[in-house]
């Protein structure tokens, strides 16, 4: 079996060696950063599949060490913040975040938030036969084996997880899909989250793909209903 490599940024000694040790248990390699900074270090040296950022830490904090991560790679992020407020969790993930995390948590759930982005990343990385591999509409293409979007010709930079959310969109075009559908069928788990995890995230793609996300030409909403994705000429 293969093993992941994650890295986990927290300034919370105890934090850092709770999650180490479940992870361990689990069969993960595990790196520890205690700052932005020292996790920037150790990705400059070694390839991961995973990174847990603490959004509250010293020198340089999660939002910006995201900021820096994402202009880079596209691996799953998940934000740990001691922080409940909706405004503290849209912020991680509007840049760039896949995932969110409230202390105090209990570890298992960390570890149940990292096998599924890991699921998901997988999957998005995984050869399709070549007749699969593209999903068009209009302008917009979407190939499923390279993980690769453009809109009228010019390359898009999604995280995991839009991307994931838009590939289930557009493999159901036309049709509607309620936030409870898209976040079971994206996390393959039951839902259970606020509505402004999936809210914010198909936020960010349509600032991302379209030319005036107020009038969208593919991902609109139904409003009391969910989300669809269809084309506007």
């Amino acid at each position: 079996m293969e093993s992941y490599r994650i890295l986990i940024a927290d300034d919370e000694d105890d934090i850092r060696d709770l999650l180490e040790i479940y992870l361990k248990s689990e069969g993960f390699e595990v790196a520890t950063a205690v700052d932005g900074y020292d996790a920037l270090q150790i990705l400059e040296a070694r390839d991961f599949d995973l990174i847990i950022l603490d959004i509250m830490m010293p020198r340089l904090d999660g939002i910006q060490t995201c900021i820096k991560i994402r202009q880079a790679k596209g691996i799953p992020i998940i934000m740990l913040s001691a922080k409940s407020e909706d405004m503290d969790k849209i912020l991680g993930l509007n840049t760039g975040a896949d995932d969110y995390v409230t202390k105090p948590f209990n570890p298992l759930e960390v570890v149940a938030r990292v096998k599924s982005q890991l699921r998901r990343y997988t999957r998005l990385n995984d050869y399709m036969p070549k007749s699969q591999d593209e999903i068009i509409i209009g302008g917009l293409l979407i190939n499923t084996a390279s993980h690769q979007v453009k809109v009228d010709g010019k390359d898009i930079k999604l995280t995991p997880t839009e991307f994931s959310i838009l590939e289930v969109l557009a493999r159901n075009k036309g049709r509607v899909l309620s936030i409870e559908n898209i976040y079971e069928d994206v996390w393959k788990e039951p839902f259970y989250e606020s509505e402004n995890t999936v809210a914010v995230h198909i936020r960010n793609i349509r600032e991302k793909i379209e030319i005036n996300p107020k009038e969208p030409r593919y991902v609109k909403v139904v409003w009391g209903v969910g989300y669809k994705i269809d084309h506007n000429p």
